[in-house]
């Protein structure tokens, strides 16, 4: 307060020329501002502090509104599943069980492992074939038997008129002579020495008959139908022209694909686009069909 009656005073004796009123208005200006107008970026607490005049003024409260409470409608469902699953589990195991005898009480040993019983050992038994005898001191074997064969002059014929063994062919893999059987090493053309080499296989030829068979039915019926009238083959300049015909719209249906817009950003533009590709599958089956099978039978109907 000292500080500010200095100013005062000051103020005061400058009041008396125009300079000095000028002076004392661009002097208090600032501190009048500061003290009643609100700087413009302070917050709605600090723009009506509680000593400001502005607050003696009643103002309503704005109630807020909250919104109805969420409840959902498996809410009862819920408490009664919750209900059923803890009335099973009040109790430590089953509701009901029978007490235990006191005439069966647990007895020592009574949880081991009980082994069957040794047996004695019976030679000849199950799996135990019987050894022959042995020979009595009685029992001679037979003596004096001689032969006349020449077993020298046998075996030097024998072995004169045998054909000599072939070498069993190798192959040497490593330069230190390491050898290997060369039937197992894939270089001998085994496959092609097979017995039914180039031959059509059984099953090829049990399903070759298979569609013979069933093409034979298949012509069959369509001859007993067109003897009745029913069907009629298409001919070759009416399939032609129909298959023309497909291609020409498959061409007018890419054209228009290919003036669609690349990007497709609207539902439109999507399900056109799907519904044109959705033709073109359509049309290029068609057209696979016309041009693999060229006898087709349509009905008059």
């Amino acid at each position: 307060w000292k500080r500010f009656g200095d100013k005062a005073l000051r103020f005061r004796r400058a009041a008396g020329s125009r300079s000095g009123r000028v002076a004392i208005i661009s002097c208090i200006f600032p501190f009048l501002t500061a003290f009643i107008l609100p700087p413009a970026n302070m917050s709605h607490t600090a723009l009506h502090p509680p000593e400001r005049i502005y607050n003696l003024i009643p103002r309503e409260e704005e109630k807020v509104q909250k919104p109805p409470r969420y409840i959902s409608k498996f809410r009862e469902q819920v408490k009664q599943e919750k209900q059923l699953n803890k009335t099973s589990n009040k109790t430590m195991g089953p509701a009901k069980v029978d007490m235990p005898s006191p005439d069966k009480y647990l007895l020592k040993h009574s949880k081991e492992t009980k082994r069957p019983e040794k047996k004695p050992f019976l030679c000849g038994g199950e799996g135990h074939p019987k050894k022959p005898p042995i020979p009595a001191t009685t029992d001679y074997p037979p003596m004096g038997i001689h032969t006349k064969k020449n077993f020298v002059k046998t075996n030097a014929i024998e072995n004169i008129m045998a054909v000599p063994r072939k070498p069993q062919p190798t192959y040497t893999d490593t330069r230190h002579g390491d050898k290997q059987l060369l039937e197992n090493s894939g270089l001998l053309p085994k496959y092609t020495k097979k017995k039914d080499y180039g031959q059509t296989p059984e099953y090829l030829q049990l399903r070759r008959e298979e569609v013979r068979r069933e093409q034979e039915e298949y012509d069959n019926y369509v001859k007993e139908r067109l003897k009745e009238g029913a069907m009629r083959q298409l001919p070759e300049g009416e399939r032609q022209n129909i298959l023309q015909g497909l291609k020409k719209n498959w061409d007018e249906l890419h054209h228009q694909f290919q003036g669609l817009s690349v990007v497709t950003d609207t539902a439109s533009k999507k399900f056109r686009k799907e519904h044109l590709e959705m033709k073109m599958k359509q049309l290029e089956r068609d057209i696979d069909l016309m041009e693999r099978y060229k006898i087709i039978y349509i009905t008059n109907n």
